[in-house]
């Protein structure tokens, strides 16, 4: 059964809600912004323990953000997965300071090719169950291909049953953003999400464009089940008017089942 997951983006070391396509380090001028919070990160985390929302993925957008995500893993250790920047050398240090699990990207894709050597030493570092693969990928044609660097850079790696299949061995579970639609509030990328659902062997998280509390619905009857979904700009509590985070929570209630 399909369940909300919550998340947490966090940019220049605040709590924002991103148009996914606009993100380019190299040319912040281009930058669309949705949201900015004017609350500290454990108003989120708060609420998220309260709810026992457990396996809310918290991305850091760009540099300027470590002591930010290290407030937040501490005030809910064990139960937030983190991502952006993490590498073989710092792994482990998110982990210590509480991280559930890491979330990897851009340090499997050295030149936009993918390094199998750099999985496996990071499998063995760490442990398959507490890495997530941000499969996070912008439409290419017919193809979904996974992008990197704040989804700015396309690598090799094509989202599909081969790809999914291989990595299942390495990790417990996937993220998958749909960059094109991040941000949005225009709907989810709905080949996508029933691909997943017809491909995935582990748990899998989708995020972008999801704009009423009934895609949850929907996304649970296009993957069967198998994919969860993350709210981000129609969100209440980001500044949202389309989805109420009460709603949400309320599905998941029904519909419980274990997120770690």
């Amino acid at each position: 059964m399909t369940l909300f997951r919550a998340c947490l983006d966090l940019h220049g070391g605040q709590v924002k809600q991103i148009v996914g396509g606009s993100l380019d380090l190299g040319a912040p001028e281009k930058l669309k912004t949705n949201f900015e919070s004017s609350q500290p990160i454990e108003y989120y985390t708060d609420l998220y323990r309260r709810h026992e929302l457990k396996g809310t993925h918290l991305i850091k957008l760009g540099p300027a953000n470590d002591d930010l995500a290290r407030r937040g893993l501490a005030s809910w250790p064990g139960q937030i997965q983190v991502g952006g920047g993490i590498t073989l050398d710092n792994a482990q240090d998110w982990l210590d300071a509480g991280a559930s699990k890491v979330i990897v990207t851009s340090y499997l894709f050295p030149d936009q090719k993918f390094a199998t050597d750099r999985l496996r030493k990071l499998t063995e570092k760490i442990g398959k169950n507490q890495l997530v693969i941000d499969l996070s990928c912008k439409r290419l044609g017919s193809s979904w291909m996974v992008a990197m660097n704040q989804w700015t850079t396309l690598t090799d790696t094509e989202v599909n049953q081969q790809t999914l299949d291989e990595l299942s061995e390495s990790c417990s579970e996937f993220l998958v953003h749909a960059a094109d639609y991040e941000g949005l509030c225009q709907g989810i990328d709905a080949p996508l999400v029933q691909r997943l659902g017809e491909w995935a062997k582990i748990p899998v998280t989708y995020a972008g464009g999801a704009k009423a509390a009934s895609d949850l619905a929907l996304v649970d009857s296009l993957s069967h089940g198998k994919v969860d979904l993350t709210f981000g700009s129609s969100l209440d509590i980001f500044g949202g008017h389309l989805v109420k985070f009460d709603d949400l929570v309320n599905w998941n209630q029904r519909h419980k089942k274990s997120t770690t």
